[in-house]
């Protein structure tokens, strides 16, 4: 298991987990994902009326926090690209490596914003 110490640089301290302190986040890490964001997160409000439900909100918080440790921590934004890169590979073998890292990444980041 990874810790603090062992991942390196950290761009920002990682947000709380409201919609203000993950957008500030987004707007100085990766500002040109804040329409992506917003368009998102007026999707998840529309959802939660329609469901009566604040389940649409919680996962929009969830898979925004997510994305934003990866674009926080350079290790994992370079693996989390990296993998990206040879989902499509022409060798197989090599394409569902990718999807593994590209999971591995995604569970770990999701680790990190629930501790």
């Amino acid at each position: 298991m990874r810790t603090r110490s062992d991942h390196g640089h950290e761009l920002i301290p990682r947000p709380e987990k409201t919609p203000e302190a993950l957008r500030a986040a987004l707007a100085v890490i990766a500002p040109d994902r804040l329409e992506e964001m917003q368009a998102e997160k007026d999707e998840a409000f529309a959802k939660a009326v329609e469901w009566q439900s604040v389940t649409p909100v919680q996962s929009w918080v969830l898979i925004w926090a997510r994305e934003i440790e990866i674009a926080r921590r350079p290790d994992l934004s370079t693996r989390y690209a990296d993998a990206k890169s040879n989902l499509e590979h022409e060798d197989s073998t090599t394409a569902q490596e990718a999807l593994r890292e590209l999971s591995a990444v995604l569970d770990e980041a999701l680790k990190a914003v629930r501790a």
